[in-house]
């Protein structure tokens, strides 16, 4: 299943992308519930709830498409250097604000970000030039988590998924290592986009999944799901073993190499540039970079 929140003629609709992506059928849901998004759906799958789409179908080219969840209810879970070749790199261009030497981690490295800094597809990163001079784009695979749980063991732990999705993992590397933390870096206005739509969890093959980025038309980022230094499996027993999960919760899995405080020299966003995030069955994330001061 193929899920798009969006919207029309000034309402928020969610609803299910038709096979060959032209058309969306909107799922029966009241206003306030639609503004939900993903999150609406997730609940009453949870809950057992059924609900059906309507009959009617709107041309996909004619909505705005917005972030599967455009607002979280919760923090984004994040997950640092998760793939070896993106932990050398940060390291070898001296942007490893953890202290480490280019070695993979012995554990998870978990964070968040805030949930008002998620913005949709093709909506604009706000780069405030007064605030940063190193803003920097990652992209990531995130998981939606579809079931609660607490404790959850690795054997179980693709039970409580129920799809994913892209995020631009938008980072101010100078804040983060001004502030020897990751949450001011990476929770600005604007720094979680997220989409362009939301896939069930049989859409994707974790052992072979190509994740790309591109920065004005440049190939930058190109990895491999089945390159994760920890599986989705133990992410979700190791955040899961003191903090429990709730349907909508969103699990952004690290960012391979590429990045741009990973290039030599590095190369940072500046105003207009596009940054294209892609895995072929979710689709491309677009957002280009809008400066202020």
């Amino acid at each position: 299943m193929k899920v798009v929140t969006y919207e029309y003629h000034g309402a928020v609709g969610v609803g299910v992308l038709s096979k060959d992506g032209s058309y969306i059928n909107p799922f029966s849901l009241s206003a306030e519930t639609s503004a939900l998004g993903l999150l609406a759906i997730l609940e009453a799958d949870a809950a057992e709830v059924p609900l059906k789409t309507m009959e009617e179908s709107i041309p996909l080219r004619e909505v705005k498409v917005l972030a599967p969840i455009p607002r979280p209810r919760r923090n984004i879970i994040c997950v640092g250097k998760n793939y070896f070749a993106h932990v050398k790199e940060i390291a070898d261009q001296g942007f490893d604000t953890t202290g480490g030497r280019g070695e993979a981690p012995e554990f998870p490295i978990i964070f968040s970000k805030l949930p008002d800094c998620v913005i949709g597809n093709e909506d604009d990163i706000i780069h405030n030039t007064a605030v940063t001079s190193q803003l920097d784009y990652e992209a990531e695979l995130a998981v939606i988590v579809g079931l609660p749980g607490r404790g959850v063991k690795k054997s179980d732990a693709m039970n409580h998924v129920w799809g994913y999705t892209l995020i631009n993992d938008v980072s101010a590397r100078d804040v983060q290592a001004r502030h020897k933390q990751w949450l001011l870096g990476k929770s600005q206005d604007t720094f979680c986009p997220m989409g362009p739509i939301a896939v069930s969890r049989d859409l994707i093959d974790l052992s072979n999944t190509e994740i790309k980025c591109w920065v004005n038309g440049e190939l930058r980022q190109t990895g491999n799901t089945a390159s994760m230094i920890f599986d989705i499996p133990t992410l979700i027993e190791t955040i899961s073993a003191g903090i429990s999960l709730y349907p909508g919760d969103i699990i952004a899995t690290g960012t391979p190499a590429g990045v741009g405080a990973g290039l030599e020299p590095p190369q940072f966003l500046r105003h207009n540039d596009l940054v294209e995030i892609q895995i072929s069955e979710i689709g491309t994330l677009r957002n280009k970079v809008k400066a202020i001061s």
